[in-house]
C-alpha cells in the first residue's frame, strides 16, 4: 500500500478521516460537555498534522494519475466531510478493483 502515491494517499485519507472523527465526536463533547479541553489538544494537533499530510499525499496521487481538477476537488470537499474521506476510499478501491474494460473493435 505504500509503494505508490495512490496507495500512501489512501492510508493517509485513512487516518484523516479517523482523526476527524474523533475530534468531533469524542474531543469536543469531552471539551464542551465535560470541560475536559485536553483532548481537543491532543486529537486536534494530530488531525492538523494528518490533514496537511492529506492535502500533499492528494497531490502526489493526483500528480501520479493525472486526476483533473474535478477530481482533485471532489477529494479535498471529501475531507471537510465527517467520514467522507471513507466514501473516497470505496470509491478509489471500487476503481482499481474494476476489470479492465476490452476494446472491440
Amino acid at each position: 500500500m505504500l509503494t505508490t502515491p495512490l496507495g500512501r494517499f489512501r492510508l493517509v485519507a485513512f487516518w484523516e478521516g479517523l482523526s476527524f472523527l474523533l475530534l468531533l465526536f469524542i474531543a469536543m463533547p469531552l471539551k464542551y460537555a465535560l470541560g475536559l479541553p485536553q483532548m481537543v489538544r491532543v486529537v486536534g494537533m494530530a488531525h492538523g498534522v494528518l490533514f496537511i499530510a492529506y492535502l500533499y499525499t492528494l497531490m502526489m496521487a493526483a500528480i501520479e494519475h493525472r486526476w483533473g481538477f474535478k477530481r482533485v476537488t471532489l477529494a479535498f470537499v471529501a475531507s471537510l466531510v465527517p467520514g467522507g474521506t471513507f466514501w473516497l476510499d470505496a470509491q478509489l478501491r471500487r476503481e482499481t478493483q474494476a476489470p479492465p474494460t476490452v476494446d472491440a473493435r
